[in-house]
């Protein structure tokens, strides 16, 4: 499965429709209903890490215990995060990307504009047009992280260097840098002049049935940054981040001589993608006062740390 199958983000507010009966059946004791009494406990040490090192200095709130609630899809089949994984994972998430951003910008920046919510989540979403969802968003304010039961970085037992690398880049680093990216955009829109980039080059909703290698060649750095401008510029941002100038440089230089089935000649895609990363890095210098190759050189050194 290319890598693009593993992120499928689900982006704008999800509502949830209840269905009621009139036939009336015993219901158990309130106290027992998640929410309403029944989903207290002892903190333990798990706890109290997340309260240094995330409620305190960034006032993000991490949910690893169970509430099926916290998903837009009550019918998917999902299981709870081993407690075991949530500390490495977060020291993982608080070193490649909290870190990097707070010594470009400042904590006040960071502490503004992060997510409040993390919601962590075993097991994926698979869905029936043969997607994986490994993440979801809402309104920049939650996000809900999946398949961290097989998350693993150097160190953890397990990890192996040709799987984790790519597996827990793109459900875990992907899908954090991707929404973040998105966040910051909607507070201080990117240049319209970004949208005629790759005018009439775009997948649409037909992104799925695109490679990562396909839209590389039609001027995209994934399957998924084809399917609209707002999700090519997170994508952008993404890979651009996790990948370093190096592994962006190596991408641009990998596309084949010829043309894309979309009819895209490998110099016009290369234009394409060099006039993004010059768009993205002017943007954030210009909107955010963010030395973007700065910020991109300190994500890399802690990527290259974990994998």
């Amino acid at each position: 499965m290319k890598p693009n199958r593993f992120l499928n983000i689900l982006l704008g507010l999800l509502f949830l429709a209840t269905t009621w009966a009139c036939k009336e059946e015993k219901l158990d004791p309130i106290e027992d209903i998640p929410g309403l009494g029944g989903d207290t406990w002892v903190k333990g040490p798990v706890d109290e890490w997340i309260n240094e090192n995330f409620v305190k200095p960034y006032n993000i709130a991490i949910k690893y215990k169970w509430d099926q609630f916290e998903y837009s899809n009550l019918g998917k089949i999902l299981v709870p995060v081993d407690e075991a994984q949530v500390i490495p994972l977060l020291t993982s998430i608080n070193n490649a990307w909290a870190k990097p951003y707070i010594e470009e910008a400042g904590q006040a920046f960071f502490n503004r504009y992060s997510p409040k919510t993390f919601v962590l989540t075993g097991s994926v979403e698979f869905n029936q047009d043969g997607s994986v969802t490994g993440g979801q968003a809402e309104g920049g304010r939650k996000i809900v992280m999946m398949g961290l039961n097989d998350f693993r970085v150097k160190g953890m037992d397990g990890y192996t260097a040709a799987r984790d690398s790519t597996y827990a880049k793109f459900f875990v680093f992907h899908v954090i840098q991707h929404e973040f990216a998105h966040i910051l955009h909607q507070n201080k829109f990117y240049p319209p002049a970004y949208k005629a980039i790759s005018a009439g080059k775009y997948y649409g909703a037909n992104w799925i049935n695109f490679s990562d290698e396909d839209a590389l060649k039609d001027g995209f750095v994934t399957a998924y940054s084809a399917s609209g401008f707002d999700d090519d510029f997170a994508e952008m941002v993404s890979v651009m981040l996790m990948e370093g100038k190096a592994g962006f440089d190596g991408m641009v230089n990998s596309i084949p001589d010829g043309f894309s089935t979309k009819g895209t000649s490998k110099a016009d895609a290369q234009a394409a993608l060099r006039q993004k990363e010059a768009m993205i890095v002017a943007y954030f210098k210009t909107e955010w006062s963010i030395d973007f190759y700065s910020l991109q050189k300190k994500t890399r050194n802690e990527m290259v740390a974990l994998f």
